[in-house]
Parts: structure tokens; sequence; C-alpha cells
């Protein structure tokens, strides 16, 4: 907690007269960018990695970067994707997956779960990315291969997802908004991209995206 308190204090001396025009700007509206969806990992600071500030991005964390299905659980990440596609007019809603995943670890060793039975019945929303890998892998691959897999898949599972939800469908066939798949490799620094075309994740730095909705 004490450092928190500093980090805090910092930021009353510091940061915010720095910023203090664009917090009272924000304080008024917010015209974020993107819906940056992502999982809980506390390793994973979007902020940082994208070099964004206040306002840039409408962030929703949850365990396992996941979507469910529009109607099988309204929610706090249903709401969130509503509200930021329909109100906030977002251009980009980004899903974004990592290494070492602890919820991906969860549903290769599904005992891991026993205990877990909420986390457990949140996981069964990417349980079919599971049983694609487990039809396309070989019994040699290696549990770090699975893994690796099981992130990508899991992704391309929730933008799949993300899909049947009436206001993200509609901006996405006006052209009004654009999906992306993101994985980000935290001892690398290095985020991939989905590239549908090719159904293989590239480095965001090399492909070339689509940067803009209409």
């Amino acid at each position: 907690m004490e450092k928190l308190i500093a980090g805090y204090k910092k930021f009353r001396s510091e940061v915010y007269p720095e910023k203090q025009d664009l917090f009272q700007q924000l304080a008024q509206s917010q015209n974020p960018q993107a819906l940056f969806l992502t999982c809980s990992d506390s390793r994973i600071v979007p902020d940082l990695v994208l070099q964004t500030g206040p306002g840039d991005l409408f962030h929703c964390r949850d365990v396992g970067n996941i979507v469910p299905p529009y109607g099988e659980m309204p929610g706090g990440v249903s709401a969130t994707i509503e509200y930021a596609v329909s109100v906030l007019k977002v251009r980009h809603f980004i899903i974004c997956g990592h290494s070492d995943c602890g919820a991906m670890k969860g549903l290769l060793n599904h005992r891991s779960l026993d205990s877990l039975p909420n986390a457990a019945s949140w996981l069964r929303f990417s349980r079919p990315a599971l049983e694609t890998i487990e039809k396309t892998l070989g019994p040699e691959a290696s549990y770090d291969q699975r893994l690796q897999t099981l992130i990508r898949a899991n992704v391309v599972r929730q933008m799949e997802h993300a899909r049947t939800h009436p206001s993200v469908a509609a901006a996405l066939a006006s052209g009004q908004l654009l999906l992306h798949g993101w994985t980000y490799d935290i001892p690398h620094g290095i985020v991939e991209a989905f590239h549908p075309e090719s159904s293989q994740f590239l480095s965001l730095d090399q492909m070339p995206l689509p940067v803009h909705a209409k």
C-alpha cells in the first residue's frame, strides 16, 4: 500500500499539474479511439505498450480476454462493448491475448480449476478454442506449443463472439468499426496481429493493417 500511496502523491505533485488542462477537458467528455479488451493479468499495461494516455482507450478487462456470445451472459463485458460501440462510437475494437496466460493454462490443465468454479464456468467460452487446437495439433506437440496455439486460437474465437453482438455487427457492416485480434509477448515486448487473409498472426509493425474506419 505504501507504494500505491507514494505513487498517488507523485501524481498529485508532478503529473497532474502538467496535465491539468487535459484532465479538465476529459472531465466533460471522452472520445476514445478504441475499445481495448484484454486479460486482467497485471503484467499487461496497454497504455505502456501503446504509449497512449488518458482518454485514448476505453478499457475492458477480464480473465482470459473473453467476449461471451451475445445473449449468453449479459453483464459487464457485454455492457462495455455496447456502450463503447453504440454511444462512444469507437472506431476500433481490439481483443488482446498474451503469453503465459493463466486462463489458457487452466484450460489445458482443467484439474487446476477444481477449486475455482467461477473461473471454470467463465472459461467455457474459450473451450471451443481448445477443441480446435486439439483437432489440429498432433500428439507430439509440446506443452509450450499447445499453450501458444491456444492463446492465439482463443483470440480468434473471441473475435467471432464479438461479431454476434448487434452493436458490433452493425458497426462492422457499415464500415464504422474495425475488429482486431492481437497477442502480446510479455518477455519480448512484441505485439502480433491476426491477419484474416492468411489466418496467421504477424508482427504488428511488419504487416499492413487497415487503420481507419469510416
